[in-house]
């Protein structure tokens, strides 16, 4: 009924410490994880992004980011583009604040 001290005493060295390794693993399992489930997708969209603003010529109807949308009547060199909203009415606007093209322009043949 009663189980004396020298039983229940684990034998010795055989309840080794893991090495260091092993205790680090689940560690480098969430980096991994997180790498391809949340750093990758964002660097991808962040460099597509990129390459559509640098893409946005004369005549593209854009959306910014305020949910404006407009034609771009002149894109200049200073990273910034106007964008007509209506009828005369033109604004400046950062291309980082552009959303989404919405219709592309194709390019001048010749």
């Amino acid at each position: 009924m009663f189980v004396t001290p020298a039983f229940a005493q684990a034998a010795p060295g055989a309840a080794a410490a893991p090495s260091a390794f092993l205790q680090l693993m689940p560690l480098i399992l969430i980096f991994f994880i997180m790498y391809f489930l949340l750093i990758r997708p964002q660097q991808k969209r962040a460099k597509e992004h990129a390459a559509m603003i640098e893409a946005v010529r004369r005549g593209d109807q854009v959306v910014t980011q305020g949910g404006i949308i407009g034609k771009v009547t002149k894109v200049m060199d200073d990273g910034q583009v106007e964008v007509e909203i209506a009828d005369g009415v033109k604004v400046k606007v950062v291309k980082r604040t552009l959303a989404n093209i919405l219709n592309k322009t194709e390019p001048a043949q010749g």
